[in-house]
């Protein structure tokens, strides 16, 4: 029996309902498509905010994919000079219209401006991790500094009041007089994951923003606002985007297969405060619930008030996991929860669970 193929843009749903959905989405995206001009970057932002703000239903991921569409617009309109943008624009709206021969050279100018994209797209790519690679270079030199022999004398380093009841490593000393919001280091072997951690009262910030506060789509990894790490809380809570070019925390499927955390079973995450690290317990998927919703929210999990609420919080993270890797927490250990987007379900959430351990 053949197949049916359930394909919209580029996605494959599963079931009929499913499909029926995308199909919604998919005229909505059309039609503001149509609606839209793509090179106008005044409507651009426009509907993004629409987007953002839930003006137009959405049933599936399409809906976070024309999104992302919409922002590769901004961006790409950015990048290019009036002249440009005014051509691109004719040729778009001609090409349906004109004979063959003009229709072909407006296909050869949109494949154009793709390319143009792409090298604007790469050289953004590109110059952001260079700048983590920098930081990270300069993470090692600062170790070096002070575990070598003949320790290199670091920059004075002033802590505000909100710091002040700890003492900052040497090693994050001067990396925290340039980034004001750092926290700390998280880093897993085999993975792009080797970044800064990053933290601000508002969790909204850091989809957006890179280390050094500039507009960047990748985002950073940052440590939950309502989490301390001072206090310490006793659930640490990281999120990052799940990036298609494998950036950010988009590493962090790899434990989707068991075979892969018998190999990495430990991650490092290092606060300015302390080196740890920290033992995978659980791997799940979820997602992220409404308000109204009677669900265990591992989101909200950041302190528990008494035993029984823990222990109650580790047996919904062991029911959800995807694999028994016979690692357990006590009430009174620290946990450390890595969250991303999981592209399997509208607000879909990959999530790594972890205990700290002695740093051997």
């Amino acid at each position: 029996m053949t197949q049916t193929d359930y394909t919209v843009e580029g996605r494959h749903f599963r079931t009929k309902v499913d499909y029926a959905r995308a199909v919604h989405d998919k005229q909505i995206m059309d039609r503001l498509r149509r609606e839209t001009d793509l090179t106008d970057r005044r409507q651009l932002e426009r509907l993004k905010r629409d987007l953002k703000d839930g003006k137009y239903k959405f049933f599936t991921l399409l809906g976070e994919d024309f999104l992302e569409e919409v922002e590769e617009y901004i961006l790409d309109a950015s990048g290019r000079s009036g002249k440009k943008l005014e051509a691109y624009a004719r040729a778009e709206l001609e090409k349906r219209e004109r004979r063959r021969r003009i229709s072909v050279l407006a296909f050869s100018l949109a494949a154009a401006v793709c390319l143009g994209y792409l090298g604007i797209y790469s050289w953004h790519a590109k110059h952001s991790d260079s700048a983590y690679d920098q930081l990270s270079k300069r993470l090692e030199d600062e170790e070096a500094e002070t575990y070598g022999e003949t320790p290199v004398p670091t920059a004075q380093f002033t802590l505000d009041e909100k710091q002040a009841p700890g003492e900052v490593l040497e090693k994050f000393k001067n990396l925290l007089n340039q980034y004001e919001g750092l926290i700390g280091w998280i880093q897993i072997d085999d993975t792009n994951i080797d970044y800064p951690v990053m933290q601000t009262d508002d969790n909204e910030y850091y989809l957006t923003h890179n280390t050094e506060g500039e507009y960047d789509r990748n985002g950073s990894i940052f440590l939950d606002k309502d989490c301390d790490i001072q206090k310490p809380s006793m659930n640490l809570i990281l999120y990052g985007h799940h990036m298609r070019s494998g950036r950010m925390f988009a590493g962090l499927e790899n434990y989707e297969k068991k075979a892969y955390w018998e190999k990495h079973p430990v991650i490092e995450f290092d606060t300015i405060y302390e080196e740890a690290e920290w033992e995978v317990m659980y791997v799940f998927r979820s997602h992220v619930f409404s308000q109204e919703e009677i669900a265990f929210k591992y989101y909200q999990f950041i302190d528990a008030n008494s035993e029984q609420e823990f222990e109650s919080n580790m047996q919904e993270m062991a029911n959800m996991s995807l694999y028994d890797t016979g690692v357990t927490a006590r009430y009174g250990d620290q946990l450390l929860t890595l969250s991303t987007c999981d592209y399997e379900e509208k607000n879909g959430r990959f999530v790594v669970v972890a205990k700290k351990v002695a740093k051997e």
